[in-house]
């Protein structure tokens, strides 16, 4: 049995390890959630996932049935413009209602949440790509952040500062606890972003090559066949990039985007890649696949607890051959 690491983030959500696994909208609902909580982590039920906010309740009292572990909502304002609409805030009212421990916010400043969430006992995390809205959504009253690098997956934000430097910088200036997201997926990755002063990691691409997760095996051996240097960026000529596996949707994209496409053309093409479901019975090749730069260190799938086995262990190895190095 590995050590575990005690920190600010399992002394606030109550669990056993360090380790988040981020909202993933389609995958994330409470059979594969459940089962990251009952390895001793934590993991977001994505609530736009659902397309009402019943429909959020009776997954979030399905995952009671599961496991009696603590869990969080992911709750994203990604595609809102303006003020946050009824539909947000619905979802906010089930979370509160059902008793979750934690959200994960994203996307917008999650300000006009806050209250409610407190009113709730909900404790907020709020995920972001710079320094400079991490402080902000520590003055909004969040309880901790979670700090996107550029080689993260998914909408990675403009400002292309590794996490090597974001890290530090954040520990630095924040009085909340952060959280490294992105770019982790083993135990190098782990207790490097502990020894940068993060609480904790949130992964997303780590997971999606798990037995549990509900992916389709091809799309999984894409994951896991995919090298660190066969992601890129799309939709960054809309101030939104999005970092997936590079394939021939993505060259579609970004060709559209060359030739000066509108907004318009260009969401179509990327909606072209995802089935109203979700990843069901599209080609990995024509697929949108988020995922991270650290996919170039996933070896294979394994099961969700074996993962986190894995990355404590390889932690603890490391850790101790530091400690042989201090003379």
């Amino acid at each position: 049995m590995a050590k575990k690491f005690k920190t600010k983030i399992t002394e606030m959500l109550d669990i056993e390890h360090p380790i988040l696994c981020g909202g993933m909208q389609w995958l994330s609902r409470a059979e594969f959630v459940a089962e990251v909580c009952n390895a001793g982590a934590l993991g977001f039920i994505t609530a736009e996932t659902f397309p009402t906010a019943e429909d959020l309740r009776e997954e979030l009292r399905k995952m009671k049935t599961l496991t009696d572990r603590p869990f969080g909502v992911n709750i994203s304002m990604i595609p809102e413009m303006g003020n946050i609409p009824e539909r947000t805030m619905k979802f906010v009212d089930v979370v509160c209602d059902e008793g979750v421990s934690v959200v994960e916010t994203a996307g917008r400043s999650p300000a006009p949440l806050v209250p409610r969430l407190k009113e709730g006992g909900v404790k907020i995390i709020h995920k972001m790509t710079s320094v400079r809205h991490a402080l902000s959504a520590q003055k909004a009253g969040v309880d901790a952040v979670a700090l996107l690098g550029f080689g993260s997956g998914g909408h990675i934000g403009l400002e292309n500062v590794a996490s090597f430097i974001s890290l530090p910088l954040a520990v630095r200036q924040l009085d909340i606890p952060v959280v490294a997201a992105g770019a982790v997926a083993d135990g190098r990755g782990f207790l490097g972003a502990l020894a940068m002063g993060a609480e904790g990691v949130l992964m997303g691409t780590r997971f999606l090559a798990t037995d549990e997760c509900p992916l389709g095996d091809e799309i999984k051996r894409v994951y896991v066949e995919t090298p660190e240097t066969n992601t890129t960026l799309i939709m960054s000529s809309i101030l939104n990039p999005l970092r997936c596996v590079k394939n021939a949707l993505t060259d579609d994209v970004q060709a559209l985007e060359a030739r000066g496409a509108s907004l318009e053309q260009i969401i179509d093409a990327v909606r072209g890649g995802r089935k109203s479901t979700g990843y069901e019975g599209v080609e990995p090749k024509k697929a949108l696949l988020p995922c991270g730069q650290s996919i170039g260190l996933i070896e294979g799938i394994k099961p969700v607890k074996q993962v986190i086995e894995d990355i404590l262990a390889e932690a603890e190895a490391l850790l101790g051959r530091l400690n042989a190095m201090a003379v």
